[in-house]
């Protein structure tokens, strides 16, 4: 069993990579090959639209044409049996990284045909990971389901993911120490009480996931 985690936050040891690792821990303790790539570490672009992909007698059918610090990742995940995105919202949605990765990941293998067929050489479980500042009230009366389930349907679809898990860790804490910043619309002793009473409730789902994920059939 292998499980790859990607990092679409640019904060190590912050959130986002804190419930990955913590998930991976979980993958582990089920005997899992488990490991993270954290894509602003890397040096990549989104999808080009060259088309590569998409020629039958091509060298590049069914997988991405451009090389660069994404490419050993892909080809990772290909051999992967578990997948597990983690992301922050901002401004209402994924990252940029974390949305390039997701285009070069899933359009290698988006076949234009009729029934838009995929050309994964393997169905993926797997899970996606979002943490943001805003509560889970807030999150769903700005109308940020719509396009994590939006991106979550083309994984699904895409890499076939039958068995798929998705973690809210909202009203996160942003800093050690508020008062360095000029963030005055938040209660800092609130954040503080949130990382500490709630936060570890995230991580330890995020465990369950991992094990989820990694156990055997």
């Amino acid at each position: 069993m292998k499980v790859v985690a990607v990092n679409g936050s640019p904060r190590k040891g912050w959130n986002t990579h804190r419930l990955l690792e913590s998930a991976l821990e979980g993958a582990k303790s089920n005997g899992a090959e488990a490991g993270i790539y954290n894509l602003y570490d890397l040096n990549f672009r989104g999808c080009i639209s060259c088309f590569a992909c998409k020629m039958p007698r091509g060298n590049s059918h069914g997988k991405c044409a451009l090389k660069d610090d994404l490419s050993p990742v892909l080809e990772d995940i290909a051999s992967a049996d578990a997948l597990i995105l983690g992301s922050p919202i901002y401004f209402g949605s994924i990252t940029g990284e974390m949305r390039s990765f997701i285009e070069r990941l899933l359009f290698q293998y988006l076949v234009y045909d009729r029934e838009y067929t995929s050309l994964a050489p393997k169905k993926l479980d797997g899970a996606f990971i979002y943490t943001m500042n805003v509560s889970e009230t807030a999150m769903s009366e700005y109308g940020y389901r719509a396009p994590m389930e939006m991106t979550e349907y083309a994984l699904k679809r895409t890499l076939g993911m039958n068995n798929f898990h998705s973690l809210h860790s909202t009203d996160t804490c942003q800093f050690d120490d508020y008062d360095k910043y000029g963030v005055t619309a938040f209660d800092s002793q609130h954040k503080m009480k949130r990382r500490e009473e709630e936060f570890p409730k995230d991580i330890e789902s995020a465990r369950t996931i991992g094990e989820m994920l990694s156990r055997s059939e």
